[in-house]
């Protein structure tokens, strides 16, 4: 699918399985932090809107502006985390890697890279809109 191209009818026709919308006060700041800290790639990136793809999986991205009249606008909190309790995983993104790139771009690092029990090495990256993003891979040996 060519998410550069695709309208609006058909791309949300075209989607199935469990979905992500993520609100957010600046749709282009939010791209840059993805692509820049995870390597996520941000289609038709407005102020409004963005797909957003990482691998074969899809979400979204809305700003403020595009809930006005959605019943959840009233739930989001004005000061941070908006995202709290969410965790995003990035079972696919090093966490060294991701955690390095994150201190350059001045984002927060809530956890540096560490071997969990559950067998894999995580970082835990907060991003301006209080998302927390975990940066995750299968840990050596």
């Amino acid at each position: 699918m060519d998410y550069e191209t695709i309208d609006a009818d058909s791309f949300g026709r075209s989607l199935r399985g469990i979905g992500l919308n993520l609100l957010v006060r600046d749709v282009p700041a939010e791209c840059a932090f993805l692509e820049t800290v995870f390597g996520l790639k941000s289609h038709q990136v407005t102020a409004d809107f963005a797909i957003v793809t990482y691998g074969d999986q899809v979400f979204q991205l809305h700003s403020d502006g595009t809930y006005h009249s959605n019943p959840l606008l009233g739930l989001v909190p004005e000061t941070p985390p908006r995202g709290g309790g969410i965790e995003i995983h990035l079972y696919d993104t090093d966490p060294d890697e991701a955690a390095e790139r994150a201190r350059s771009a001045g984002a927060v690092v809530l956890q540096e890279p560490t071997d969990k029990p559950h067998g894999l090495r995580e970082t835990y990256i907060l991003c301006e809109n209080g998302y927390a993003w975990v940066a995750s891979r299968p840990k050596d040996g």
